[in-house]
């Protein structure tokens, strides 16, 4: 279907402006853009202007594909090609004949007014959830692109008038526009429509967050947001992993629910025994069996003999993941050994301990101690002695007291025949010493990274269309 073209507009006849071409590197603000007359070539006036689409490209900024007019009641889509120019008084097209048949949203396509104008999105420097207050478009000379976002709230009375924060104009060096806009790959968008975010690059720009920074996040998202969030993050199953870990109990407990036993175990058998044990103890009572059937054996083992301790005694507290090397090892094989030990937790590797013939705790060297250590020396030569350890049932505070008047970063655990049983590290002491409810504290600030490798602008689209 097509429209007939109407009479000419007396004033886009007599403004030759409206048929110049937009010049290379012109940036459109989205929230002056949107509503303006969409008109035909000799100015004719069809409808207004919807909403604008971009597609996806991984890593590129994502590429105007068109946009969608209101057309006498109806949503129909224009290509960008159709487009002569994006003026923000008006947006002409070439020709006045409009294919009428009702917009549908293809996978990988994001509207920029329902899906992202007005929503909130992932601040990756900042590590944060912010609103897109608006949007910058910048010409490349190979297709328009969405290249930036303004999360700065415009005035009310700004608002009011339906003015813009600042009028357009060329970029700077080393900045997007005078709009005051950041680039958008500084962002990661929630868009919400689920056809796009599958084609979306796996966990996209949450890589370069870390876990406790995702869980912040989730702390934060409304219900739709940490569906889209943890969609990503299942993505890597051991970045998944790593954030449960770091969500508070009552969250990682909500979240956990909504998962089958099958899934629930997925994530429990990549995370610590000792955190593993802690969320299927929140379980409720009747999941509890079934989701310790389904970790692998020795992950069950592991949480099993963690659950059978109180969980503030050093017991509950500890890890079963330790280094433990016969007192007559080299120094250079114990160092071997914690640069192959992949698979324990960074934290427990600060200490090494030191075991007799019958695997009795007879030293502790830190990890600092052996690198300074001649390479020939022996374990024993380097190790304290007599190192401070607990028993299983010692409680928080007698825990936290030896830890600190010794300054310590870990914490054996023995038997009462003086064997190593498990290591407490400092980082759990902190997380069981602080209040219950410290994660829904505002994250505190922390400098931007600086690296220019993760800077880019945008430049002319040589890539295929």
């Amino acid at each position: 279907m097509s429209m007939t073209p109407q009479p000419p507009s007396a004033t886009s006849s007599q403004n030759p402006a409206a048929h110049r071409p937009a010049a290379l590197g012109r940036t459109l603000s989205l929230s002056r853009l949107l509503s303006r007359a969409v008109v035909g070539a000799r100015g004719q006036k069809l409808g207004r202007l919807s909403d604008v689409i971009v597609r996806l490209r991984g890593t590129d900024y994502p590429l105007v594909t068109g946009l969608v007019a209101d057309i006498g009641g109806r949503r129909v889509f224009v290509p960008a090609e159709a487009v002569t120019d994006w003026g923000t008084e008006q947006v002409l097209l070439a020709s006045a004949r409009v294919d009428l048949r009702e917009f549908g949203r293809r996978a990988g396509e994001v509207l920029l007014r329902a899906d992202i104008l007005g929503h909130r999105l992932i601040d990756i420097p900042r590590a944060r959830l912010v609103r897109a207050y608006d949007l910058e478009l910048r010409d490349t000379g190979g297709g328009w692109v969405l290249a930036g976002v303004d999360t700065r709230q415009a005035s009310w009375w700004r608002r009011a008038l339906g003015l813009a924060r600042s009028a357009p104009g060329q970029p700077g060096e080393g900045e997007l526009a005078e709009t005051g806009c950041r680039d958008w790959k500084a962002f990661e968008a929630l868009i919400g429509h689920e056809p796009s975010v599958l084609l979306r690059t796996p966990t996209g720009r949450l890589r370069r967050l870390k876990p406790a920074q995702i869980a912040d996040l989730l702390e934060q998202a409304s219900h739709q947001e940490q569906t889209e969030l943890l969609g990503q993050v299942h993505a890597d199953p051991e970045l998944e992993a790593d954030v449960f870990e770091e969500l508070d109990d009552d969250r990682q407990s909500r979240l956990l629910r909504d998962r089958t036993d099958s899934e629930v175990a997925g994530v429990l058998a990549r995370m610590r025994a000792d955190d593993a044990a802690d969320a299927i103890a929140d379980l409720p009572q009747d999941r509890r069996q079934p989701v310790l059937d389904r970790l692998p054996a020795g992950q069950r083992a592991k949480v099993i003999a963690l659950m059978g301790y109180n969980p503030t005694s050093a017991g509950g507290l500890m890890s079963l993941d330790f280094l433990a090397l016969p007192r007559d090892t080299p120094v250079a094989v114990a160092l071997e050994r914690v640069r192959t030990a992949r698979t324990l937790q960074p934290e427990a590797l600060a200490t090494v301990f030191s075991l007799n013939p019958r695997g009795k705790l007879r030293g502790a060297a830190s990890l600092v101690a052996l690198v300074q250590a001649d390479a020939d020396a022996l374990l024993r030569t380097v190790a304290d002695p007599d190192p401070i350890r607990v028993h299983p049932d010692a409680d928080l505070i007698d825990i936290t007291l030896l830890m600190t008047d010794y300054n310590l970063l870990n914490l054996p655990v023995i038997d009462d025949d003086d064997h190593v049983i498990g290591v407490i590290t400092v980082d759990d002491v902190l997380e069981s010493s602080l209040p219950r409810n410290w994660r829904r504290r505002e994250p505190a600030n922390h400098p931007e990274s600086t690296d220019e490798d993760t800077e880019s602008h945008p430049t002319a689209d040589t890539g295929p269309r």
